[in-house]
């Protein structure tokens, strides 16, 4: 299990904590209240800071119950927090839905994912090797 430094700047309850054992995703809180209108966006404060180990990024993932029940996602998910920012962590939501959507201070709005990533060295080629696919794009396979 890797460690990571947490700053609480508020209250104890900004502390991300799975929803069940075994989950990927750890919770983010608001600790503001805010009204996000229909196609409106708000960047949303959290309430921690953290100290990524070099080698790990935090990803910014949507909660999929604002998202089914309310049309509320994270605009640009997934979010990157890299290992390098100290600043509190933030949020920005955009409501999709038909109505204002109303966020209150304590409740999850996102959840942030952990994930360890290689370092790459690009090599300029004059051509790449073949694949079965080729360079077939958007929609080549097809829908069924």
């Amino acid at each position: 299990m890797t460690s990571i430094d947490v700053l609480i700047s508020g209250s104890e309850e900004f502390l991300p904590v799975m929803g069940n054992p075994g989950d990927a995703g750890y919770d983010l809180r608001s600790t503001i209240d805010i009204s996000i209108e229909p196609g409106g966006r708000a960047l949303i404060p959290n309430g921690i800071s953290i100290a990524l180990p070099a080698g790990y990024v935090a990803l910014v993932h949507p909660r999929s119950g604002l998202a089914a029940k309310h049309g509320v996602t994270v605009l640009n998910a997934p979010g990157t927090v890299d290992a390098g920012y100290r600043g509190e962590l933030a949020v920005t939501l955009i409501n999709h839905g038909q109505e204002t959507f109303e966020v209150k201070r304590g409740d999850r709005i996102a959840q942030i994912l952990f994930q360890k990533f290689e370092t790459v060295n690009f090599v300029k080629v004059t051509e790449l090797p073949g694949s079965q696919r080729g360079s077939a794009g958007f929609g080549s396979t097809g829908v069924q």
